[in-house]
């Protein structure tokens, strides 16, 4: 048992580093959109905090749309009670039809734990939700969330480590994220109609403000600008850049494995009730 939990704090320290190294700046990547002046830029640019009260949430975006990459960021959630609240990072397009890939951070009532909301979308399409609790307090300290994106699959990692994995299967009509280009976005918003235990725990507003941090965000990605890709297949040195053949070795198949067997409590593949008919295709293929 020690040494499992030398080995996670091992690769915790690793996947923040890994971030920390490549971190850019939110004035060049990005601009707050909406919470009249709730929404915070820090340090010169090196970190970002949104924060709610009982009249209106925060937001930011991107400047530049991506088209696959690899997409970094730190975070610090509300502490405490953070019941009704909904943090997140996630990846969007526009319009009808859209695509879309999520992190939400719902938050819990003191002493509960966060759950870690993951979905895709494809072509207007979701309900491919899974939902994990954290093996460590996010409202601590910063930790690295990752969305790895290219055309065979998509990764969602924290501090390097796996949670899930979601394959292209278009070959058996099921739609994948391919051709649009999405933004990035992140928010901290309030929905206790739904977010916490389902919606029967309310936002206590006695406790407001409530704040997330942000910060060491890295966009290594294809950014489109006006229809027009600027990604690079290769690095300085010559070499391909790993998110575009990014998949799982042996050891990160069972990183996978162990998350999922100790911490997800939602999975969109085992419910019978939501899908009496069955489930999706994709669900009887391999995880990874």
């Amino acid at each position: 048992m020690a040494n499992s939990h030398l080995l996670l704090i091992s690769m915790l320290i690793t996947g923040s580093l890994v971030a920390a190294s490549a971190a850019g700046n939110f004035n060049d990547l990005t601009e707050i959109t909406w919470g009249e002046g709730r929404g915070k830029i820090l340090e010169g640019g090196k970190g970002l905090s949104l924060s709610l009260d009982n009249f209106s949430g925060s937001g930011f975006q991107s400047k530049n749309e991506y088209l696959f990459g690899r997409f970094d960021m730190q975070l610090k959630l509300v502490p405490a009670n953070s019941a009704g609240t909904v943090t997140t990072f996630f990846l969007s397009s526009q319009g009808e039809g859209h695509d879309e890939i999520d992190f939400e951070f719902l938050g819990n009532v003191t002493g509960e734990p966060y759950t870690v909301h993951t979905n895709v979308y494809s072509k207007g399409k979701g309900n491919k939700e899974q939902q994990f609790h954290l093996w460590f307090d996010p409202t601590a300290a910063f930790h690295t969330y990752t969305i790895v994106w290219n055309s065979n699959r998509i990764v969602f990692l924290v501090d390097n480590i796996p949670l899930r994995v979601y394959n292209n299967h278009e070959s058996i009509g099921i739609p994948f994220p391919m051709s649009q280009p999405m933004k990035v976005y992140c928010s901290l918003w309030n929905a206790d109609e739904w977010a916490t235990q389902g919606g029967r725990v309310k936002t206590d507003w006695t406790h407001a403000p409530f704040t997330a941090y942000y910060r060491n965000i890295n966009l290594d990605s294809c950014a489109v600008v006006s229809g027009v890709s600027s990604c690079k297949s290769t690095d300085a040195a010559g070499n391909a850049k790993p998110w575009q053949t990014h998949e799982l070795d042996a050891k990160g198949r069972n990183r996978v494995r162990w998350v999922q067997s100790r911490h997800m409590v939602y999975n969109y593949c085992a419910d019978s009730k939501r899908f009496p008919q069955g489930y999706s295709q994709e669900c009887k293929r391999s995880r990874f």
